[in-house]
C-alpha cells in the first residue's frame, strides 16, 4: 500500500529511559528515508517534539494538529511544515486520521493509549482500512500485548481483530509490514451472548 503520511501517537514527556527518544529518532529517519510524511499531535515537548524535529532536520514533511487550548498553553511546535489548530480534541483526532495512511504508537501515556485504541477500533468497525501498530520500544508495550492476547483467549477480542494491530520492535520492520498490508475482510457483529 502507498504510504504518504503516517500518524504517530506518542508521549508529551520524554520518559525515564533515553531509548524512548532514541527510537523516536530512528522511526523519524525511517519515515524520511521512505519519503513518508509525519502527522502528529503538534507539540514541541517530549517524544512528540523529538520525532518532529528529527523529521524536519532530515528534510521531511511534518503536519502537526493541535487544539487551541494547547496552543494557549504554549506547547505548540511553531516550526512545522504545517500546523493545524482545531477547536477540540475530537476534531484534532479526526483530522489526524483523515490525513494519515497508517498509525503508529510510540511509548506514551493515557492520551497515546486512548488514540491508539480509538483508531484501532475504527479499523475493526470498518471505518477505515489503514494499518495500526505499536513500536514496542524496550518492552514498553509487552504487558499490553500480553493483555490483548488474554482478551482473545477469553473471547472478548476476535483473532482477526487482534491481528489487525501490529506489534514490532524495529521501525523498519513495522514500516515494511505497513507497505505490505492488505486489510482483512472483517465485520463487527454482536453474537447473542454480546447483546
Amino acid at each position: 500500500m502507498t504510504l504518504r503520511n503516517i500518524c504517530v501517537y506518542c508521549g508529551s514527556n520524554p520518559g525515564r529511559n533515553p531509548i524512548y527518544v532514541e527510537q523516536a529518532r530512528a522511526l523519524a529517519c525511517a519515515l524520511v528515508e521512505r519519503r513518508i510524511g509525519l502527522v502528529f499531535g503538534g507539540a514541541h515537548v517530549g517524544v512528540m517534539g523529538v520525532i518532529a524535529d528529527t523529521v524536519l532536520d532530515a528534510g521531511g514533511m511534518v503536519t502537526g494538529v493541535i487544539p487551541q487550548s494547547l496552543v494557549d498553553k504554549e506547547v505548540a511546535h511553531m516550526g512545522l511544515t504545517e500546523l493545524v489548530i482545531t477547536d477540540s480534541m475530537h476534531e484534532r483526532k479526526m483530522i489526524m486520521a483523515e490525513r494519515s495512511d497508517g498509525f503508529i504508537a510510540l511509548p506514551g501515556g493515557i492520551g497515546t493509549l486512548e488514540e491508539l485504541f480509538e483508531v484501532w477500533t475504527w479499523a475493526q468497525l470498518g471505518f477505515h482500512r489503514k494499518p495500526c501498530g505499536i513500536l514496542n520500544v524496550a518492552g514498553y508495550y509487552d504487558g499490553l500485548a500480553r493483555f490483548l492476547d488474554h482478551a482473545v483467549a477469553e473471547s472478548f477480542v476476535k483473532t482477526p481483530h487482534r491481528e489487525m494491530l501490529f506489534v514490532e520492535t524495529d521501525p523498519t520492520v513495522l514500516l515494511d509490514c505497513y507497505e505490505q498490508y492488505t486489510p482483512p475482510n472483517v465485520e463487527k457483529w454482536l453474537s447473542r451472548a454480546e447483546m
